[in-house]
């Protein structure tokens, strides 16, 4: 019976301190190799593997004509490679969407780190995909997503799997997922079912000795 109140009140300080589902990391920009359009109709596709959580944002490399500054882009978070269940969807933009430079390659365009803030997509454990089109800029330039093939990613389901909506099959692109905290019992639940257990092991132990 020990055991067992033990066991109870290890449950409850364990929500308390369950922690957030890491993020997912496609690996770092490339900039070098090839990239992928996200306007003019064009929808690009990548895999990523979550955990029980909350997407808060997501990051992206893009390649820009010099002097672009990505000002919005249409994103959804499906269940399979743009299509399926929707868990998301939305334009990102104004402060919800930052660009911030980081070089240009060698082809002359600009390389840029697009994050995408203030989302709140509830999503279980498995694998989804990020869904990216309409990307638009004051000049009305085209704007591709940077391939990266998923070089330097962490594991856990990386590299993506990645496709075009004219091509097919690609190589991966550069991206990460932001997941917020887990799913919980309110503070106020914890704090009752903490309680009550507490309770139940003093009710106990007054019957028991």
């Amino acid at each position: 019976m020990k055991k067992r109140i033990a066991s109870l009140i290890i449950l409850a300080m364990a929500l308390v301190t369950m922690p957030a589902w890491a993020d997912y990391d496609n690996g770092p920009i490339n900039g070098t190799t090839d990239a992928w359009t996200i306007n003019f109709g064009y929808i690009v596709s990548d895999s990523f593997v979550a955990g029980t959580t909350t997407i808060g944002g997501f990051d992206f490399g893009v390649w820009e004509f010099p002097g672009d500054t990505l000002s919005s882009v249409q994103w959804s978070i499906t269940s399979g490679e743009n299509s399926g269940t929707v868990f998301g969807s939305g334009t990102a933009s104004g402060a919800n969407l930052s660009d911030k430079f980081i070089s240009t390659n060698q082809f002359g365009y600009d390389i840029d780190k697009i994050s995408v803030t203030g989302l709140s997509v509830g999503v279980n454990a498995g694998t989804y995909w990020l869904n990216l089109q309409n990307a638009a800029v004051p000049s009305g330039d085209p704007v591709f997503w940077d391939e990266n093939s998923g070089q330097g990613c962490g594991g856990n389901g990386c590299p993506s799997s990645a496709s075009e909506s004219s091509v097919g099959t690609i190589a991966s692109e550069a991206f990460t997922i932001h997941g917020g905290s887990n799913p919980m019992p309110e503070p106020s639940s914890i704090l009752l079912f903490g309680s009550e257990a507490l309770g139940l092991a003093g009710m106990l132990r007054r019957r028991l000795f």
